[in-house]
Parts: structure tokens; sequence; C-alpha cells
């Protein structure tokens, strides 16, 4: 029977100091140093050290990568397979995942600093689940036989792209990946990942094993490098049929100027955000409803595409608000070593993310906003890109704080007075990826769901959801769809075929 002991803080360390990266592209089910020789230092933020060498790629490595994902399409080796067999290989791959769990959850840690425990209790269960969860919908894709004239047959068919462009961030390295891999897949299609360069260890390796499931040479290929190199290539390349991207706002523009002087390829972006969470003082439990702020934008350091970075509060519960948002908030999360399983704040992603995040601090207190917990603490552990869980208080959407995507464990508390301007509050922004609403009042969360410009609005919740849950924005926050079945519809294209039997 297996040891399902839990790891120990010396465990992991143990496991860290032995580990040695791979830090190659995998290109058609090899592992491939780049054309030009060049590497970049993989840094770990919780430490400063070098973790591995990773091939820089460039346009030739990822004309390579995108050139054995068009001859695996042309020789119809993965959308020719049945879609019971494309099934197993998938269902495949999710358990093969899933006896790698620590292995993968460790890459993860020691190459973004997210805390080991929760790569292994939410990062790589929902890795799992949405791989499961898409090939289960391969053969749920229905066509249609329109009623027409005796004489003729209309059908209409669905069919994959070809070779899918995919760029994914480093805040969830794995899970973004998978988002967008795995619905690709599961519509036949072959891909090429560009992972983030701040964090692309794990997703070298679950191409590797995606490989070991049964998946085909050249059907799940993977080139690292820098976006102004790599990641421009890819979304520039002619043989591309698809971009999908996650990141932010700024590449998005690029990548959809890149789009048009190419091949006019399909651009799905999910970008920046700057979620209101509001707080009505109807609401059922001031108690619960301040645990699930602080999560909301502490969890995984505050680098989060959604997270509830603006709060804003009815003055009636204001100062109670804050009071107890400021005492729960070093209960639930203090900084410290990612490979302990008790930690719950791990750093930043890199030594320069850092600084930006400080600099966002430091702007804030010039423009007026009060402090209220946190700031630039220097008495967090060692030497690494650690940010304190931080809180302002006193602002309003003249401030940059309450503007401008932080991506880092820093909130902004606003008061407002009535429904209208709370809603006004939330809308004022060129963001639109998400939003929380507090209120014990159904008709009230009804109007405030109907007024919130935003692609996902929860109601006296967090972060909650499932597969069936479409997850992406509006405005400046992206036009794609994440998860749900849309999503493995949206990397493919309707065919019209039109019979004349008379």
């Amino acid at each position: 029977m297996a040891d399902t002991t839990p790891l120990t803080h010396a465990d992991w360390q143990a496991r860290a100091a032995a580990v040695k990266p791979e830090g190659r592209h995998f290109i058609g089910g090899q592992l491939l140093a780049s054309r030009s020789g060049a590497t970049f230092d993989c840094i770990n933020p919780a430490t400063g050290a070098v973790l591995a060498q990773v091939a820089r790629g460039d346009a030739a490595d990822i004309d390579l990568a995108v050139s054995s994902a068009l001859v695996a399409w042309n020789d119809r080796r993965w959308r020719g397979l049945t879609p019971r067999q494309r099934m197993d290989v998938l269902l495949r791959f999710a358990d093969t995942l899933e006896r790698h769990a620590d292995e993968l959850a460790l890459l993860e840690t020691l190459d973004m600093g997210k805390p080991i425990s929760d790569v292994l209790d939410i990062d790589l269960p929902e890795v799992l689940r949405t791989i499961r969860y898409f090939a289960e919908c391969i053969d749920k894709i229905d066509g249609a036989v329109t009623h027409t004239a005796p004489g003729s047959l209309h059908m209409i068919v669905h069919e994959p792209l070809g070779v899918v462009g995919a760029i994914s961030p480093w805040n969830y390295p794995m899970l973004m990946a998978i988002w967008k891999v795995a619905p690709a897949l599961a519509a036949g299609n072959c891909v090429v990942l560009k992972p983030s360069e701040q964090a692309p260890l794990s997703c070298i390796r679950i191409a590797q094993l995606f490989a070991e499931s049964g998946g085909p040479a050249g059907v799940f290929n993977v080139v690292n490098g820098l976006g102004p190199e790599a990641g421009k290539a890819l979304a520039l390349h002619a043989d591309v049929a698809k971009l999908t991207f996650t990141g932010s706002t700024a590449v998005g523009k690029l990548l959809l100027g890149y789009a048009g002087q190419s091949n006019m390829k399909r651009v799905a972006l999910e970008t920046g955000g700057k979620s209101p969470h509001i707080f009505f003082d109807d609401l059922y439990d001031l108690d619960t409803a301040v645990d699930r702020a602080i999560g909301g934008i502490y969890d995984n350091a505050g680098q989060v595409c959604n997270a509830g970075s603006r709060l804003l509060v009815q003055r009636g519960i204001h100062d109670a608000f804050v009071a107890r948002f400021v005492a729960r908030s070093a209960q639930l999360y203090t900084p410290g070593d990612p490979l302990d399983p008790a930690t719950t704040l791990g750093p930043v992603v890199s030594a320069a993310h850092r600084g930006n995040v400080l600099a966002h601090m430091a702007r804030a207190r010039e423009q007026g906003a009060r402090l209220a917990l946190g700031g630039a603490d220097t008495s967090l552990p060692g030497t690494g890109a650690f940010v304190a869980p931080t809180l302002f208080t006193g602002t309003d959407n003249t401030m940059d704080i309450n503007r401008l995507e932080v991506f880092g464990p820093v909130a902004s508390v606003t008061a407002f007075d009535t429904e209208d301007e709370a809603i006004a509050l939330a809308n004022d922004s060129v963001y639109g990826l998400a939003a929380a609403v507090w209120t014990a009042d159904l008709k009230r969360a009804h109007r405030c769901v109907g007024a919130l410009e935003a692609g996902v609005v929860w109601v006296n919740c967090f972060g909650d959801g499932d597969m069936t849950q479409p997850f992406g924005g509006y405005k400046q926050s992206g036009h794609s769809r994440d998860k749900h079945i849309d999503s493995l519809r949206s990397y493919m294209q309707g065919k019209s075929a039109w019979f004349n039997l008379a």
C-alpha cells in the first residue's frame, strides 16, 4: 500500500535540494535546446537562487514547433482519432499528472513561489478537473441537420481549427496553461504553448507527461522564451490558426495587432482586472464576509487577475469591517518558506515584481491613501521577493491604487452611502473581469448583478464556481471565456455542407 503520510517541511526541503528541473523546449516529442543556444536563468523568488538554465526560444524555435504541430495536424494523427480515443488519452493524461503530483507541485513552488499546500490542495486538483471535464466533453459536441426542401440535405458540422498557439501567465503556471491546452486538444487541434518566462518549469514537464500518456508527437509542444521574442513570433506566425492568451491588457493589445499583421488569426484574450468587492450594511455575517474579502485579495499573494482588490464598503459597517480585516489578516496570511506546508503566503514572483508592488504602495500614500496594514515591511523572510499583506483606507477613484492593477497583496477600501453610488464606483474602471456583492436583500443582489459591468459576478461569496462556469471579462479585461463547454467550442469552427439529392 502506498504511503499517504503528508510530507513535512524537511521532506520538501530535501526534495528541493535534489531536484534538477528540465529547461529545454519540448518539440515534436523531443527535448531540444534553442537553435541559437541561448538560455536564461530561472530564479526561485523565495531565495533568489538559480533553479535552472532555460532555453531561450525565438522565431526559429517557434517556427520549428509550429511546423511540427502542422505535420501532426496534416497527417491527422490526433484529429483523426475517434472521439473516444482522444478522450482516453486525455483521461490517461490526467491520471499521469495525478501520479506525479508531488513532483509537479515542487516545480511550481520553486519556480513561482506559491505555497506547496496551495499547489497540492487547490491548483493541481483544478488542473485534473479541467482535463477530465474537457475529455468528457469530446463526444458531446453535436452538429445539426436543418429542415430543407425535399431533394436537399443541409448539415452543420464542427471541426478543429488547426494549430493553436497558447501564451500562459506565471501566476497559475499549470492551471492557466491547462485551461487553454485541454479544450484545444479536446477539440482535435495541435498546440504550441509559450509559458511565461517567469515560471516555465511545470509546463515543460506536463508536455512530457502528455507524451508519456500516449499523446502523439507534435500534438503538444512547448517553447520557452521571452514575450517580445518567442511570444511575438507565435502571434505573428501565419500557420497558427488561433492564439489564446492570459496576461496583461497592454500585451493583449499588442497580440491583436500581430494577428492583424499576419493571417488574421483568431485571438482570445483574458487580460487585466481590478475587481470591485461590494459590502452592503445588511449583509448576513460580517465575519464571514471579511474573511472572504481577505482571501479574495491575499490568496496567491494577490497575483490573481480577478483579485478583489477594490473593497467598497457601505459607511455604516466601514469601521467595523476595517478593524476586523486588519485583525484577521495577520491570523490568516503569514509570509514564510513556500516549502513549509504551514505557509499561507509565499513571495511574489520576482524581485522586480516586488519593486513594482512597492512602487504602487508609495504612490498610494503620496496620493493621500492611509496605510492601515502592511506596507514595505523589511522584516519578511530571507532575501526573497516577499510582500506583506497590505490595506489602504480613505481611497477614492481618483487614486491610482483604485485604478491600476497592482497584482500583489494590496487592497484598498472605499466607503459609499447608497446602492447607486456603489455601482457607479464599481463600474468606473477600464476593467470588467469580475465583481462580488454581499447583501441579504435578494432584490438588491439581482439589481446589482444586472448593473455590474463584469463577466463574472459572485453574490455572498467570492471566487466560487466549477467547470460549468464560463470565466472571462468585459471591457479591457478581454473577451474570451475559459472553462465550460463553450471554451471547447471556441477552438472549433463551423462548416455548412449542402447536398443536392435530387
